[in-house]
């Protein structure tokens, strides 16, 4: 179990380190609950879209990125390398 848990660590860690190889900038968009549609497009709708001044923007540094995918690559290897349990 605890092996399974360190594999799948690392996938999430290894897969953040490649979504941010693609993007340069993350904005976050924040919804008002009480005024959402109930469907996907609500979602979509134009009068949920909040001004880009009051948007938190994530700017992670290039160097961010590979970290990422190294320890997650190492935290995998890791769980490949656990002693197998013996019952």
């Amino acid at each position: 179990m605890i092996r399974a848990s360190f594999f799948a660590a690392g996938v999430f860690v290894a897969l953040w380190g490649v979504s941010f190889l693609t993007i340069d900038k993350l904005v976050l968009n924040k919804v008002d609950d009480k005024n959402r549609d109930q469907g996907f497009r609500g979602m979509l709708a134009s009068s949920q879209i909040v001004e880009r001044e009051s948007r938190p923007v994530i700017d992670p540094p290039e160097w961010m990125a590979f970290s990422l995918m190294s320890i997650g690559t190492v935290t995998m290897l890791y769980s490949a390398a656990l002693p197998k349990r013996h019952d």
